[in-house]
């Protein structure tokens, strides 16, 4: 870690106008992290996505009446069934990465199929979800907390679809593969790997501020903020 710092500040006070640097930096190969392009690509996705839903949230935290109590609002089992869903299928991609470290591609092709299911399981439970939301009669425009609720997992569901496009692309290519030719797809399925590891965190941040955190947790973050 002190070398990674040592590296980061080095580079930020080299002066590249000057010949010395120049002559450097030309015979510099250019790269400076060990990450593959799709690695790089999911690393971008995460910096978007983080500001996106660090909006939502904000919003969410600032645009709550404060008479609203929110601590037994909403507190449904299919969030947790879900949730378990999520954890299942970051669990298994680790899994696959495992393996594909330590040359065993036996049951990657089988797992990949499996988190892909249980992506798709996700989504329909939120869409079950909603339509439980909506036989309520519990709508976008019911009240804040319900708009939030819909935006938020709307969002998260939009996200998941994207990385099922590419798992789709992914896994289509591994099936054809021979298990001693599936390791030519480790950065592509590292890459989703990490994807889906990021799904889990961001779906955890709005599980635990939607269902456990009350109206004191609330006005701490909105103190934070401001």
């Amino acid at each position: 870690m002190s070398n990674f710092i040592k590296k980061l500040f080095g580079t930020l006070a080299q002066k590249p106008w000057e010949k010395e640097q120049a002559a450097i930096d030309t015979y510099h190969s250019g790269k400076t992290f060990n990450l593959s392009k799709q690695t790089s690509a999911v690393i971008i996705i995460f910096g978007i996505s983080t500001v996106l839903f660090s909006l939502v949230l904000t919003g969410y935290l600032y645009t709550m009446p404060p008479e609203q109590d929110t601590k037994f609002l909403f507190k449904p089992n299919l969030l947790w069934v879900n949730t378990m869903v999520l954890f299942i299928v970051t669990y298994f991609f680790n899994k696959i990465t495992k393996d594909l470290t330590k040359n065993n591609t036996t049951k990657i092709k089988k797992n990949l199929i499996l988190v892909g299911g249980l992506s798709y399981l996700f989504l329909f439970g939120q869409i079950f979800f909603w339509y439980q939301l909506l036989k309520d009669e519990k709508f976008v425009y019911t009240n804040t907390y319900f708009s939030s609720f819909y935006i938020f997992t709307a969002l998260h569901g939009l996200h998941l679809l994207g990385g099922l496009f590419f798992w789709g692309k992914v896994c289509s290519k591994t099936l054809k593969l021979k298990e001693s030719e599936i390791i030519n797809q480790s950065k592509s399925i590292y890459a989703l790997s990490l994807y889906w590891t990021f799904l889990l965190i961001v779906w955890l941040i709005f599980f635990f501020t939607i269902y456990f955190f009350n109206d004191a947790f609330i006005a701490w973050c909105k103190s934070l903020i401001t």
